[in-house]
């Protein structure tokens, strides 16, 4: 099993064949004809200038914790690189639980490493089961790229990516990133697995755990939306059902992670 590589470069050189490399990808990415293509193309390039390997790629689920539509090779594609057994057991222990690093890549404009997460979210007990499982197997760190809220491409590395990879190169890699999963999401076909029930939440229902989900008490969002205190809680209460929420926070999260809300 191979793994990323690192060339030693001087400070003040630029990563000339790098950049060139990615931005050849993107030109090219057309030519791929299967997800592995379209992957360990995106690797070689990767892997050959910098400490950093693709991990793979994963189309969405409408619920961040609906693994149910998760199929290997349908809507997640693994790079042969990655260290043998990690997926079988994220899987396994991801099922049913939120994964705050993964909530935050589908919700952010910015690439930010696995390191950079961590000292965001400053996770703690059990919310560290991911990061731990990753050293595990070898991966320090990593970078998750976001793709038109529906994409994530993925890249690992043994080392802390934190002061290793420039803006310029993010920004490369995003891009780069965008064309991978465009060409997957061609070669995967649509996914109606994916779809699943769909809650139908009326406008009035949207608006107001649009505003829940900011802090705002009842008293608060009927102000807002010019509503009394009692339709509010009415309309909170129909939306808890819809989506089987035990309360209004827990509402306004599976709203937030079904994207019905922005």
């Amino acid at each position: 099993m191979s793994s990323p590589r690192s060339v030693r470069q001087k400070p003040h050189e630029p990563l000339t064949d790098f950049h060139a490399g990615l931005l050849d990808y993107a030109s090219r990415v057309d030519a791929w004809r299967t997800p592995a293509e379209v992957l360990d193309a995106l690797h070689t390039v990767t892997a050959c200038s910098l400490p950093l390997g693709v991990l793979g790629a994963a189309r969405f689920p409408l619920k961040a914790t609906d693994w149910k539509s998760v199929r290997l090779g349908k809507s997640v594609f693994l790079h042969k690189d990655v260290p043998s057994g990690w997926w079988e057991e994220y899987t396994a222990l991801a099922r049913n639980r939120f994964t705050p690093a993964l909530f935050l890549a589908r919700s952010s404009l910015a690439s930010f490493t696995w390191t950079e997460t961590k000292r965001m979210l400053e996770p703690i007990g059990i919310d560290r089961w991911s990061d731990e499982l990753a050293l595990k197997y070898g991966m320090r760190d990593g970078l998750a790229c976001p793709v038109g809220g529906r994409w994530l491409v993925a890249f690992w590395s043994r080392r802390d990516l934190s002061n290793i990879l420039t803006p310029a190169s993010r920004i490369l890699l995003q891009t780069a990133s965008s064309f991978a999963a465009q060409r997957l999401e061609q070669l995967a076909g649509a996914d109606i697995n994916r779809i699943g029930p769909h809650p139908r939440l009326t406008p009035r229902e949207l608006a107001v755990l649009r505003l829940v989900s900011t802090g705002r008490q009842a008293s608060e969002v009927a102000r807002a939306l010019a509503l009394g205190e009692e339709t509010v809680r009415s309309h909170i209460k129909k939306a808890q059902l819809k989506l089987g929420a035990r309360n209004r926070a827990h509402a306004a999260c599976e709203a937030l992670r079904q994207n019905l809300i922005p």
